[in-house]
């Protein structure tokens, strides 16, 4: 999912990753692609998630993940990094997600009952970023569709999600009016099973 994600990453664009399997987009880039990785904690120009030799606990992301820095990394305030996000400076971020709708709708942020610290800056991201791309499982842990007809959970945003990324295929629609349209299946993943496996409707046009 990382590496498929990464492939929508172009040459000269600012990008920020969620945190978990997001994070490993960064090791994945193609090597003549110019890419600025940005943090809501302060880091713009993040390196690729560290060997276990390469873990430096002074050097995290916003998640609290270490990350390694580059030769051009720089520091600044977070108000300075959530203005870059408010501001639309940044073109595309990769998040993780425990729900997708149809029509857009994201929820990644929590689940009632469960302890949570915060939002984090998955609203401010969504609300902000130019493109939404999600990485998550096809279904739950109980096998419970994750791309459903509307979210369960409590919403990071409305419809704010250009593309998803799962384990088993690849959907995307071409502006926030129009509905999602399954472009790629994962190997040995069908379209049955795909349809077997998504609550949301979906148009298919598979390259």
């Amino acid at each position: 999912m990382a590496a498929r994600a990464a492939a929508e990453l172009h040459d000269g664009y600012y990008a920020n990753l969620g945190i978990g399997i997001p994070t490993l987009v960064a090791n994945h880039i193609a090597p003549d692609i110019d890419i600025t990785l940005q943090s809501e904690n302060g880091m713009l120009g993040l390196g690729p998630f560290p060997d276990e030799i390469d873990v430096d606990a002074d050097i995290i992301n916003a998640g609290k993940q270490t990350i390694t820095e580059l030769p051009r990394t720089s520091y600044c305030s977070s108000a300075d990094s959530f203005g870059m996000i408010r501001g639309g400076h940044i073109q595309l971020s990769v998040l993780g997600a425990m729900e997708v709708a149809e029509n857009g709708d994201l929820a990644n942020w929590m689940v009632p009952g469960k302890m949570v610290k915060g939002p984090g800056g998955a609203m401010d991201l969504v609300a902000g970023v130019k493109r939404i791309i999600v990485l998550m499982d096809h279904v739950s842990k109980n096998g419970t569709p994750k791309f459903r007809k509307s979210c369960t959970l409590p919403l990071t945003g409305t419809n704010v999600v250009d593309m998803i990324i799962s384990n088993l295929a690849v959907f995307e629609r071409p502006d926030r009016q129009s509905p999602f349209v399954l472009r790629e299946l994962a190997p040995g993943a069908t379209r049955e099973a795909i349809a077997a496996l998504t609550e949301a409707h979906y148009l298919e046009e598979l390259s």
